[in-house]
């Protein structure tokens, strides 16, 4: 799957905007890209992840010990122009560096952020990231001083509404007795594709840096240590799911998800503004409207829980 595809693919259960009145729409006339975004749930993905990302980064800027660059393809795309955004995974194509998997966020010590900045001026900018070997001399000095990955996941909900936040685990037959809840149970989690397990993993293993997976609710978030995550699943603490997407093109696929109740990670933030949901639509070159639900705005604040799991990774820094 193309890599444009593969970023903005939503699983069926999400997709609220379906054409059921026109079964027989010929979508191949109505093309706005190669990759034919067929709805506005595809759209309404791009600009969700786009702004829980930037969120995210501004929350730890805000604070004074560390700061966060964007650095996976995703994050540093981009962020206004869904067009702009695909040509970016067309050039990554071109490249050859498209299927590479590497996190959406760096963490770094506020003092080290001259020279950072400085290192990522030299290569081009934030936005030339992507295109550079990480086994360069340049991309070395960049990792080297970081202390945090981040795999950034988001998802429309409110936590705080969910009908099992705050339900305590309990024994559970089906993981022989560990800790859990019931299948159905509808509460914050934080996600990791099976896909995008073992890529993680070689990557922190390769660059020797932590990757931490954070997930972003509309009025709260989580985070969660890769290596945690790999021993949960490893005990059979947590189970796999599977799960249905669809891509931009109309391509399905099955994918196997880690749901990982927020229990078992760290508070990560609060939101103090909720974003506004602004109708925006975009026009292909056949004058096809397609309306979309655009995120602006908000703000989350970080735990001093989070800053805390950062205090130990830039001790264990050095």
């Amino acid at each position: 799957m193309h890599p444009f595809e593969k970023i903005l693919s939503v699983c069926t259960e999400d997709i609220e905007f379906e054409f059921k009145n026109n079964p027989f729409t010929e979508w191949s006339d109505f093309l706005l890209n190669p990759r034919r975004l067929r709805g506005s749930d595809f759209l309404m993905r791009w600009s969700q992840g786009v702004w829980s990302e930037v969120r995210t980064t501004q929350a730890v800027n805000k604070q004074g010990e560390f700061f966060a660059i964007p650095y996976g393809p995703s994050s540093v795309a981009p962020d206004d122009d869904v067009r702009a955004f695909e040509l970016y995974f067309e050039r990554l194509e071109e490249a050859g560096l498209g299927k590479i998997k590497r996190p959406d966020l760096l963490i770094f010590k506020r003092k080290d952020q001259q020279t950072i900045v400085n290192a990522i001026e030299n290569l081009g900018g934030i936005s030339e990231l992507p295109f550079i070997r990480e086994d360069t001399a340049a991309m070395q000095t960049i990792l080297s001083k970081a202390i945090a990955a981040i795999e950034c996941e988001n998802s429309l909900w409110k936590g705080s509404l969910m009908p099992d936040y705050l339900s305590e685990l309990k024994p559970q037959k089906r993981l022989g007795g560990k800790l859990g809840l019931k299948k159905a149970a509808v509460l914050p989690t934080i996600i990791i594709k099976e896909e995008d397990r073992e890529p993680l993993q070689a990557w922190q293993d390769l660059n020797n840096v932590p990757i931490h997976v954070w997930h972003v609710f509309f009025d709260m978030a989580f985070g969660l240590a890769l290596s945690e995550a790999q021993r949960l699943i490893a005990e059979a603490c947590i189970l796999p799911t599977e799960q249905i997407f669809q891509a931009p093109g109309g391509a399905t696929s099955r994918k196997l998800l880690y749901k990982f109740y927020y229990h078992y990670g760290y508070p990560l933030g609060d939101a103090l503004a909720e974003p506004e949901l602004i109708a925006k639509s975009i026009t292909d070159k056949n004058g096809h409207i397609l309306p979309f639900v655009h995120f602006k705005g908000g703000e989350i604040s970080i735990r001093d829980e989070a800053l805390d799991v950062l205090r130990g990774l830039a001790n264990a820094k050095g």
